[in-house]
This record gives structure tokens, C-alpha cells and sequence, in this order.
């Protein structure tokens, strides 16, 4: 995307400004600049606000995590412990016992994330487009779900004609992920030989292809828009 000195992005790109803002797809300059025209500009910000009531139902598929209740109980009891007798805590080798049992905790508790580190899945994004195409999506790829999440922000297809999403690898051929759904969000899931892949950072495309995607197995139609798969 190519931004104006300090206007964001060039004229007629404010949507899609505004939704790879929400995505947090954008350079660091690129998402203070945006952060600057929502306080200033009251129509970037409405675009912001209705980019992110577009996306959230994309976002809804992925239900929150609960930590398991062990975890609660363990900091109620280390926070809440009940008053203990004067007795007790005038006793030196009860302190004694009790700096050496927390010692031991503590190590405990700074090494057991090491020792079991949770597996993080990754979530890449792309916004695809092309020049000379009026045909963005904006692309979520979810490993965990094994899943890549679309959202349509503009462009349609001619009568008779489908849009079909590609992932190309390198100067590998492109292999086809499917014909994308018509509607505003999509979720099409991907193949265990796919998901490999797009986990190192591929590139998806979008073709316009006959009724029902390509007959040959390789894009036929023009590619009508296409991004990297980049972090978040």
C-alpha cells in the first residue's frame, strides 16, 4: 500500500485502510498514522467501527479459552489463606520451614511453563488485491482450526464465473484451496499438505474461473488478487 505524508493511504483506499487497521496487518507507521485519523477523521473512524462489526463474526468461530479451574483454585489459595494461629507465626522454624517451601514453589512455578511450554498455533493474514482489479478480500488463516477465514470487501464476479483461492510456494505451480463461497465472510478448510505450508509463509491468490473453478487443476482466469501471509 502506498501512503500520502500524512494522510494514510492513497485516495479511495480508506476501506480497506480501515480494515487491515482492525486486522493489525499494517507497518508500525502505517497503524500510527491510522490511530491518528480515527481520533481526528470521524468517517475513518466510523469505517473502523464497521470494519470491526464485519469481522467479528469471523472472530466468533474461535470460542474463548477457560483456564482450567486447578489454576483458580491454586491463586485463591495462595492469596486467600485463612488467619492463622499467633502461636505459629512466632515460631522461627515454622518461617524457616515456610521460606524453604516457597523457595522450592517458586522454582517450581517459573519452571513448569519451560518444562511443558504450551503449542502455539500460528494466525496469519493476508489483504488480498491486484492492480487494475477492484476485487480485496481480506484472508485469516487459522492452523488451529485448519481453516483460512475470508472476507469480502469489494469487487464481484461476472455472471457465470467463480472465484477460486490458490495458495502458490515459491516457484511452485499453485495448488487450489477451493472455490470461494459466495457472501461476505467465508471459512474453507484446508488440507493436512496445505497447512504445512501455509505455515511457512505462503502466498494466496484469487482467480476468476468458470462456474464450479477450474477445469484443469491450475488457474485459467486472470488472477484478480493476491497478498502475502504475514504474522499476527
Amino acid at each position: 500500500m502506498t501512503l500520502e505524508e500524512d494522510n494514510g493511504p492513497e485516495p479511495g483506499g480508506d476501506d480497506l485502510f480501515a480494515a487491515e487497521y482492525v486486522l493489525g496487518v499494517l507497518a508500525a507507521d502505517e497503524r500510527e498514522i491510522a490511530s491518528r485519523r480515527i481520533d481526528a477523521d470521524a468517517a475513518f473512524a466510523r469505517l473502523v467501527d464497521a470494519w470491526e462489526a464485519h469481522l467479528s463474526p469471523m472472530a466468533g468461530a474461535y470460542p474463548e479459552t477457560e483456564p482450567p479451574i486447578r489454576v483458580k483454585e491454586a491463586i485463591d489459595r495462595q492469596l486467600f489463606v485463612a488467619e492463622p494461629r499467633a502461636g505459629l507465626w512466632s515460631s522461627l522454624a515454622f518461617w524457616r520451614g515456610l521460606a524453604a517451601a516457597s523457595v522450592a514453589a517458586l522454582a517450581i512455578t517459573i519452571a513448569v511453563p519451560y518444562l511443558n511450554p504450551p503449542v502455539e498455533q500460528p494466525r496469519l493474514v493476508a489483504s488480498l488485491a491486484a492492480d487494475g482489479s477492484d476485487v480485496r478480500y481480506l484472508a485469516v488463516y487459522d492452523a488451529a482450526h485448519r481453516e483460512v477465514g475470508l472476507s469480502h470487501v469489494s469487487g464481484e464476479r461476472a455472471a457465470g464465473k467463480d472465484f477460486e483461492l490458490w495458495m502458490i510456494e515459491g516457484k511452485n505451480a499453485p495448488v487450489s484451496i477451493g472455490v470461494i463461497p459466495a457472501g461476505q465472510t467465508a471459512h474453507m478448510t484446508i488440507s493436512p499438505a496445505v497447512q504445512e505450508k501455509l505455515a511457512r509463509g505462503a502466498v494466496l491468490a484469487v482467480s476468476l474461473e468458470p462456474a464450479g473453478g477450474s477445469p484443469t487443476g491450475q488457474p485459467t482466469g486472470p488472477v484478480v488478487a493476491a497478498g502475502d501471509l504475514k504474522s499476527i
